[in-house]
């Protein structure tokens, strides 16, 4: 078990077609980058959780290049980051994330994933995928706070992205009760429309940089 494996270099872009190399299924041009023979993890002798594991059972395998197309047409995330982050949450212990045991049994543990990967891989799709979620929920917020959108525009933001959110929650598994679906809708419109108002008064009151503290007039001058 792997509490905190070294990290390689981070993915900086956000927006970046993978800048730092990791051997995806159906990929000829990357190099190892962590990844391993897929053989090395078949066989009877597989971890009991990893053998009882059922996320992704919607998703036939070898179809990586389909799933990530999809998301990189709606969100950020590479399937990569996708499959590891979901891991990464379902195989957290009390000491840490078993890093060791999600690379060694990635491709018994989603379908679309055809690769073994080293601890270190593991623990860089996960940080690149923490970043990119913090860099577009400032992105969003920014854009809900700002009144670039109005109340209606905003609705339809939301409404998409919720869409977006539940299929990929579908697609891992699991099941979403229609009640719950719509209360969930409820409470996010909800909650966004508190921030429209708070916002709006924010931008007539005086404030100060989250980073260094500086403070910024009402009349928007530094």
């Amino acid at each position: 078990m792997t509490e905190g494996a070294p990290t390689d270099e981070a993915e900086t872009d956000a927006t970046s077609e993978e800048p730092t190399r990791v051997v995806q299924p159906h990929d000829p041009e990357g190099d190892d980058g962590g990844a391993t023979d897929a053989g090395e993890a078949a066989g009877p002798d597989l971890p009991p959780d990893v053998r009882k594991y059922d996320r992704f059972k919607k998703i036939e395998g070898g179809t990586y290049d389909r799933a990530n197309e999809f998301l990189r047409e709606r969100t950020y995330i590479t399937a990569r980051e996708w499959a590891i982050a979901r891991l990464c949450a379902d195989f957290r212990t009390e000491t840490g994330v078993e890093m060791t045991k999600i690379g060694e049994n990635l491709p018994e543990l989603v379908p679309f994933m055809t690769d073994t990967y080293t601890p270190q891989a593991v623990n860089q799709a996960r940080a690149a995928f923490e970043e990119k979620v913090r860099k577009a929920g400032a992105t969003f917020l920014y854009g809900a706070m700002c009144d670039f959108f109005t109340a209606e525009e905003l609705d339809d933001v939301m409404y998409e992205a919720t869409e977006v959110a539940k299929f990929l929650l579908e697609v891992e598994g699991v099941d979403l009760a229609v009640e719950d679906e719509m209360d969930a809708e409820d409470r996010i419109s909800t909650v966004m429309r508190e921030v429209r108002e708070h916002s709006a008064a924010l931008r007539h009151d005086e404030i100060s940089c989250p980073e260094c503290g500086h403070e910024f007039g009402v009349d928007g001058d530094a």
